[in-house]
């Protein structure tokens, strides 16, 4: 009777309370999975106590060239080593990671570097001119440079700075981790696309991130062990938070520095790989690789695939080659994933495209979140009728602290208790939530709405199509109409009239599209297509 309320006469205290992190998963790794393989690339292979150790003189060599609590160390690095061994150095000397996406223009690094304050960079020595190029750029204090060689991929260093190898022999492996006092301390600073302006910078809490590694491995599936190849870039939401989880369970983290079709398949026949992460472009890369590239294996691996919603034809075609998709669904303001499509064993006996076409609902809520809806204009729950549609909103533990330097943007996006995601959906009557489209991808022709994913959806289905984005093209009449940009898989031909006329068959008439562009897309490095860029070209004269 009473014994929900605080009777003790205590308050909390570090017999009872610790605040949350994920850098406590390396610590307990190098302990209870001394001996097991932590991180692999290429011949190299760290065990769990050599990994931890490495850290640790990286953090201690961090805060010897004056890194302190609460700066920020920004790295320009592929999926290398370096990036694992920052993932957990950077916080366990205090300060705050900001991963940099190495395929962004010089301005853009250089504003990220300034209005982000990072008192050290480490650039892989590939992306060394790009960092000194932004270096320049900046009129604020630039930071140290350290550049990072990859001696398995074969890349020396520039000569002109110091090595990273250099800083790692300064610091001592008994450097004492700077544990936060409150979980809710910055952890990582992670910048947005910036498709529409500059990026914002997405600030991580200690808290999200250690629920985020629980959460994962419940929707993964996880058991002791797993074998991880980190195709989802280190710098795209922390892989997200996957670097972190692999400690919790003594797993193998695979460095994939080039994602490449052969690359994949040679992780997974060497190395036992058991799960990966990754766009559906990497979905598409397997399907359609050359018979050279493929290699056979025996077990099925675990796929989590997020980023734009997967084709149906895609999804159909990898599971025969021994894939197991799980749609997941989120963004860089709530740490990667937040949403699975849990399988429901009912739907086994529903015909192969029907299965494929729940497999790309983007599902329900993960472990570590709270609440998700679909809100109309008036932020009032649309109807469960998987028809009508509106923004997804969101709430949990795995939702950001806020825009750095940024108050307005981060109230706008916390409005009404909600993270709102921008993304437009419908939600079915089992609560499983759909996404039809970005709201600014949404096609407005004649008075109608057009789903560009749905348009999509219909061209992934021809045979000839590789990959496909559909944009909005001006048009004098309807104001907008669909124009489609299609990748051809290798050998294969097909005429604009065949594809419209494909397109027509499945789809209402305004819904098809009125030109098609062939040639590759421009993408991301986390394997988004630009459609920022196709909408330029689709507002040229054809």
């Amino acid at each position: 009777m009473g014994w929900m309320q605080d009777e003790t006469g205590l308050d909390r205290g570090p017999a009872n309370y610790t605040p949350l992190t994920p850098l406590s998963h390396l610590i307990r790794a190098a302990d209870v999975f001394a001996d097991r393989p932590a991180l692999a690339y290429g011949p190299d292979v760290l065990t769990y106590a050599q990994y931890h150790a490495r850290v640790t003189r990286l953090a201690g060599a961090l805060a010897g060239i004056g890194v302190a609590p609460g700066d920020v160390v920004a790295t320009l690095l592929p999926n290398v080593p370096a990036q694992s061994e920052a993932s957990f150095a950077v916080p366990a000397c205090g300060a705050v990671i900001n991963t940099i996406n190495t395929r962004l223009d010089e301005d853009t690094v250089a504003y990220i570097l300034s209005h982000g304050g990072a008192r050290v960079l480490l650039a892989d020595s590939q992306f060394v001119a790009l960092a000194e190029a932004a270096v320049a750029l900046m009129e604020t204090p630039p930071p140290l440079l350290i550049e990072v060689a990859d001696a398995v991929a074969g890349i020396a260093t520039s000569g002109r700075h110091r090595t990273y190898d250099d800083l790692m022999a300064a610091g001592h492996t008994d450097f004492a981790w700077i544990m936060p006092t409150d979980e809710w301390e910055s952890l990582a600073l992670n910048y947005t696309s910036g498709t529409t302006g500059r990026p914002k910078g997405v600030v991580y809490h200690h808290r999200g991130a250690y629920l985020a590694t629980f959460g994962n491995q419940i929707a993964w599936r996880m058991v002791l062990h797993p074998v991880m190849l980190q195709i989802v870039p280190l710098f795209h939401c922390n892989n997200w938070t996957h670097t972190w989880m692999m400690p919790l369970l003594g797993g193998t983290a695979v460095c994939c520095r080039d994602v490449t079709a052969a690359a994949i398949y040679a992780a997974i026949a060497d190395h036992g790989v058991t799960h990966f992460g990754g766009a559906p472009i990497v979905l598409n890369m397997l399907v359609n690789a050359r018979d050279a590239d493929r290699r056979p294996f025996a077990h099925v691996v675990e796929v989590f695939t997020a980023g734009a919603p997967p084709a149906a034809a895609t999804l159909a075609a990898i599971a025969k080659l021994g894939f197991n998709v799980t749609q997941v669904y989120g963004l860089t303001e709530t740490f990667g994933p937040a949403t699975e499509c849990i399988w429901n064993a009912a739907w086994d006996t529903l015909e192969e495209d029907a299965r494929a076409a729940i497999k790309a609902r983007q599902g329900v809520l993960m472990p570590m979140m709270d609440d998700i809806v679909v809100l109309d204009e008036a932020m009032r729950p649309v109807p469960r009728d998987g028809a009508t549609q509106g923004e997804i909103a969101m709430r949990g533990n795995a939702v950001m602290k806020g825009y750095y330097r940024n108050p307005e943007a981060t109230q706008k996006a916390f409005a009404g208790g909600y993270f709102h995601t921008e993304d437009l959906a419908v939600q079915h009557p089992d609560g499983y939530i759909q996404i039809t489209d970005r709201a600014k991808d949404i096609i407005i022709s004649g008075g109608e709405n057009i789903s560009s994913v749905e348009v999509e959806g219909a061209l992934m289905h021809h045979p000839a199509v590789s990959l496909c984005a559909v944009v909005a093209q001006p048009d004098a009449r309807w104001g907008e109409v669909p124009c489609a940009f299609v990748e051809l898989k290798a050998g294969q031909s097909v005429t604009e009239a065949d594809l419209i006329a494909f397109v027509r068959a499945r789809l209402a008439g305004f819904k098809s599209p009125k030109r098609v562009v062939f040639g590759e897309l421009p993408k991301t490095s986390t394997g988004k297509i630009q459609k920022f860029e196709l909408r330029k070209t689709a507002a040229l004269p054809s």
